[in-house]
């Protein structure tokens, strides 16, 4: 089974390999891309292993040049049914806004918001040009303007997911909320165990990629017929464990 490709940004690690290993068995070739080369070829080889038809690459997605660089070698597999932007870092423990560091700033705003600028740029037109495809953002708690987790400190990573939260927000009504075919929506995953959750997290990595999963492979009529009838388009938003929650 063949279902198409999707590219996982972060893919090599964390909820992204949980993602691409979830996507994989649904039948899609993933495209599990690292901070380098050599991280996604091994995150794609203990997929292959597992019988998934995996590719692995790799780029610092903070970087424009590395990413075209990337979408070059990729070829054909840089024109996704499904885009998955995954990638991101924690900011320092201690990150309150007049104590942070300009390099510290610089380095979480340029993963975790233009990482996902980037991979915007260089993977999605041709959904756009085609009219069908699917983006997924991973955002976090921290980064809604309302519920837990909003109390201050982690500027940088705040502020970083509160600004994805925008862009896919704004992508969505660019893209005609989901009328022209691309699906656009953020996704909270909670707090996982992962690289950058730590190993004492409530959630594993696997149940913080569900949700990525689902809406990877649902369109508009059958995420209706699960949440049931609203008046709005059932893209550009928020989701949490399959449920729509406030920005």
């Amino acid at each position: 089974m063949d279902n198409g490709v999707a590219l996982i940004t972060g893919g090599a690690s964390g909820i992204g390999f949980a993602v691409a290993a979830q996507l994989g068995r649904a039948g899609y070739t993933v495209v599990v891309l690292g901070r380098n080369t050599e991280s996604g070829r091994q995150a794609a080889t203990a997929l292959c292993a597992s019988g998934i038809d995996a590719v692995g690459d790799g780029a610092d997605f903070s970087n424009h040049a590395e990413v075209a660089s990337l979408r070059e070698r990729l070829g054909p597999l840089a024109e996704p049914e499904i885009l998955v932007c995954s990638a991101g870092v924690m900011s320092e423990k201690m990150s309150k806004t007049l104590r942070t560091a300009p390099d510290e700033w610089d380095r979480v705003l340029g993963v975790n918001l233009l990482g996902v600028v980037n991979a915007l740029s260089h993977f999605a037109p041709p959904m756009v040009a085609a009219r069908s495809g699917r983006v997924i953002a991973l955002s976090a708690c921290l980064g809604r303007f309302s519920g837990p987790g909003t109390s201050g400190g982690l500027a940088p990573y705040r502020v970083s997911k509160a600004a994805v939260n925008a862009l896919i927000r704004n992508f969505a009504a660019e893209t005609g909320w989901g009328a022209r075919g691309v699906l656009v929506d953020a996704v909270c995953p909670n707090h996982c165990r992962t690289p950058m959750g730590g190993p004492d997290a409530p959630r594993s990595a696997d149940e913080g990629a569900e949700t990525v999963a689902w809406l990877a492979q649902t369109d508009l009529e059958n995420r209706q017929k699960f949440v049931g009838n609203v008046d709005f388009p059932l893209t550009g938003l928020l989701w949490e464990d399959q449920e729509i929650i406030s920005w």
